[in-house]
């Protein structure tokens, strides 16, 4: 496993997914030495890293209604469908107690990945330095129009998916041999440019051009890191875990995310033994 790195796509609620195969992890105390977060994969990473089985579902469930959570009314005071203070600050710290102590002691390595407004670069930072406000968090999480630029050191920060969806070529860079990676699309996906995005273009792109570039780029990106991770896959050098149907990226029906949260843990469980035999060579 010394020579195995985990990789976390993003995804918003579809990253229920990952956090129920990140629990079956915990339970067969599988603890990877190099974790890679994007998104909300990187929040998925961090109850793993903290060791809260079910800490991401019960957030997730409940506060998926709850308007301090998520909401438009939130634009008013954070310019941000989230409440950033009441989702990064108020629960982690208050609400739903996250274990600092410790994600502090991990023995590993945890990246979380931010694409910089002024470059369009991915930035890849030691999350194990996060601060008590999770600012890391909101950056990686913060999808332009519906969160605000996240400032670190006085620079701008987005979303890290829009430079690096799934961050396969960092985990190599860093010497890992093998990788593990969670995906919150199905068999099949190709990403294209859709209306969202273009629309943040139009919105972000005399600001920050470089920005700009990059998201006009991103489905390609994707669709080609998607397809080398397949080829490692066919090649014995990634395992890989995919749900099997398309997933609301803001699910709000908490059934539906409980079925998620199960097919992501039950995949786990069904695919332990071959994932213990792929750590083990």
């Amino acid at each position: 496993m010394t020579k195995t790195s985990l990789i976390l796509e993003g995804g918003t609620f579809r990253t229920i997914y990952t956090s129920g195969v990140l629990d079956a992890f915990l339970e067969h105390k599988l603890h990877m030495p190099y974790i890679i977060g994007i998104s909300a994969g990187a929040i998925n990473g961090c109850s793993y890293v903290s060791k809260q089985k079910e800490r991401t579902l019960r957030v997730f469930t409940n506060y998926r209604h709850d308007k301090r959570y998520i909401g438009w009314r939130n634009f008013l005071k954070e310019r941000s469908l989230f409440g950033l203070n009441f989702a990064y600050d108020t629960i982690p710290n208050e609400l739903e107690l996250f274990d600092w102590a410790t994600y502090e002691q991990f023995e590993g390595q945890f990246e979380i990945g931010v694409t910089n407004a002024y470059t369009g670069e991915v930035e890849y930072l030691d999350a194990l330095q996060m601060d008590r406000a999770c600012t890391m968090l909101r950056a990686t999480c913060a999808i332009p129009i519906l969160f605000p630029e996240i400032k670190l050191e006085n620079i701008p920060y987005y979303d890290g998916g829009l430079a690096d969806p799934i961050p396969i070529t960092r985990a190599e860079e860093k010497g890992f041999e093998k990788h593990v990676i969670v995906l919150t699309r199905p068999h099949g996906y190709q990403k294209s440019l859709d209306r969202q995005t273009k629309f943040a273009i139009k919105m972000l792109g005399k600001r920050y051009p470089a920005l700009a570039k990059r998201m006009l780029q991103r489905a390609a990106r994707y669709n080609e890191t998607l397809a080398y991770c397949k080829q490692l896959e066919e090649e014995g050098k990634a395992f890989l875990f995919r749900p099997n149907y398309a997933m609301n990226s803001f699910e709000k029906n908490l059934t539906q995310i409980h079925s998620n949260y199960n097919m992501g843990y039950q995949h786990a469980q069904e695919q332990m033994a071959a994932l213990q035999q792929f750590l083990m060579k």
